[in-house]
């Protein structure tokens, strides 16, 4: 009898505040179409002045807590994604716990900039298979709006904020692929490759620093890598394209999303589709989108998903789970 680290809750959280693509065009050389036709984005979420990156977290923590039918009491444990804490430090994470109520346990930040939940969903099945933690709350949550730089039209309108949380239970399982849980992970990163993203301010700077992004040299990499990473995921855990339910793939780009589902021979239709919606919510991305795919129906309990994300570093990688 193996040990597995099973979604029990899901749930996420939207700023109210929804930006469509026409609000760009007052202030740049840009449109709807232009937007739409480079990365299929719509509209996004914008955080209200005062509303954190931890403050989006406690509210979808919240929701998978009572997705689940449990209480910040039931958790040992929070892993927190993101590229735009609070503050330096303390990590997101605490100010999470400290919100909730959750008075044990531990919890800390992962960053991997767009991979982070990939990253954060990886360690919390570490810590749950090596029996440090019997339930794990794991969010992505981000603030990119706060670090745009409103005059570059390549970057800004990708964007928005939100935030989305998985709550992982340990519980017995056969090892074998028709377990539910998360069956296998697979994380990569180069850092040769620094210089395609990242932002240029921090410690070093005395600055917050703004996003900066070579779009061409990253989508170049990002279909590759994706399908690679997934393929890599699909192996260790047992299993074949043609036994996936959906793909929820980091929400960047509706090309790369594309691209990606086409090198795996998976059509559209089973690959689950917010960034119209959102924007590119960096780590919040796969929790967001899987949480609204079950809201929508999609994603059923038994269903075999793969997910992957790239971003910043470079850092990739995949998680195969059966939900």
């Amino acid at each position: 009898m193996s040990k597995r680290a099973v979604v029990v809750g899901c749930g996420h959280y939207l700023p109210s505040r929804v930006v469509e693509n026409a609000e760009f065009e007052a202030t740049l050389e840009t449109d709807d179409a232009w937007i739409r036709s480079r990365s299929g984005i719509e509209r996004r979420h914008f955080a209200a002045e005062g509303e954190t990156t931890s403050q989006m977290a406690t509210a979808a923590a919240l929701a998978a807590l009572r997705d689940a039918g449990l209480g910040p009491d039931d958790v040992d444990a929070i892993v927190l994604a993101t590229s735009t804490p609070d503050l330096t430090f303390p990590s997101a994470a605490t100010m999470v716990q400290a919100e909730l109520g959750m008075n044990g346990g531990f919890a800390f930040d992962v960053q991997a900039v767009c991979a982070g939940f990939v990253y954060a969903l990886s360690n919390a099945n570490a810590l749950i298979l090596s029996g440090q933690a019997k339930r794990v709350l794991v969010i992505g949550a981000e603030t990119f709006s706060r670090i745009m730089d409103w005059t570059d039209r390549a970057t800004c309108v990708l964007f928005g904020d939100g935030a989305g949380a998985l709550l992982l239970e340990a519980q017995d399982g056969t090892d074998t692929p028709a377990d539910r849980g998360i069956l296998s992970t697979d994380l990569n990163s180069d850092g040769r490759y620094r210089d395609l993203l990242y932002v240029d301010g921090g410690v070093s700077t005395g600055t917050t620093g703004y996003l900066r992004m070579q779009g061409s040299q990253v989508f170049r990499h990002a279909v590759e890598k994706l399908a690679a990473t997934a393929n890599t995921a699909m192996m260790r855990a047992g299993v074949s394209a043609q036994d996936v339910a959906w793909i929820v793939p980091h929400q960047a780009n509706i090309r790369i999303i594309q691209g990606t589902a086409k090198k795996l021979n998976l059509p559209m239709d089973q690959v689950v589709v917010t960034v119209q919606d959102h924007g590119n919510t960096s780590a919040a991305s796969i929790p967001l989108a899987m949480s609204v795919g079950r809201a929508r129906g999609q994603i059923k309990e038994g269903d075999l998903i793969v997910t992957e994300a790239i971003g910043g570093g470079l850092a990739w990688g995949a998680v195969v789970l059966r939900w």
